[in-house]
């Protein structure tokens, strides 16, 4: 199977949520077209691993950090702390990968789509009401409102990748 340059891709929806109600409509829409047989990928991952992905990233700041993820180099933190705006109130750019892991990023894992959905609102529901215990290993400490526009950006990103067709 080939995988797909998703930094190239055009193939995206355009999505912009300003909160995680606005998210939550977004997986009412795709668990519809799941049920229906009627969603499509335009990225490398199925729906599953989309969520997956999407709340493992939720719940680390919360339970603990991989270890893939846990200390990166001091000059990836300091390119990052430059970009801490952007990247939890402007845009996520997408095909990039972490690097020095296994297939460029982690908790892509596969299930049954109905359990990574109810993983995803769960983390959804948690980080919407309360704040990360955990520093981020990129950007150190950061204000709820930081740790919601960087999942939202995060959502974004990955969410734009699965079509109701």
């Amino acid at each position: 199977m080939s995988t797909i340059d998703t930094g190239k891709s055009q193939d995206r929806r355009a999505l912009r949520f300003a909160n995680f109600t606005e998210v939550s409509r977004d997986l009412d829409v795709l668990h519809a077209a799941i049920a229906g047989g009627t969603l499509r990928t335009s990225g490398n991952w199925n729906a599953a691993q989309v969520f997956n992905h999407l709340a493992a990233f939720m719940e680390y700041p919360f339970n603990r950090y991989p270890s893939e993820l846990a200390a990166p180099p001091w000059f990836v933190r300091f390119v990052m702390k430059f970009m801490r705006r952007r990247m939890c109130f402007g845009r996520m750019p997408a095909g990039v990968k972490i690097p020095g892991v296994r297939g460029g990023t982690v908790g892509i894992e596969d299930s049954p789509v109905d359990a990574a959905e109810a993983r995803l609102r769960a983390a959804i529901a948690r980080l919407d009401r309360e704040a990360p215990t955990r520093p981020s290993p990129l950007f150190g400490p950061m204000s709820h409102e930081e740790w919601k526009g960087l999942n939202l950006r995060h959502c974004e990103l990955h969410l734009s990748f699965l079509h109701t067709r």
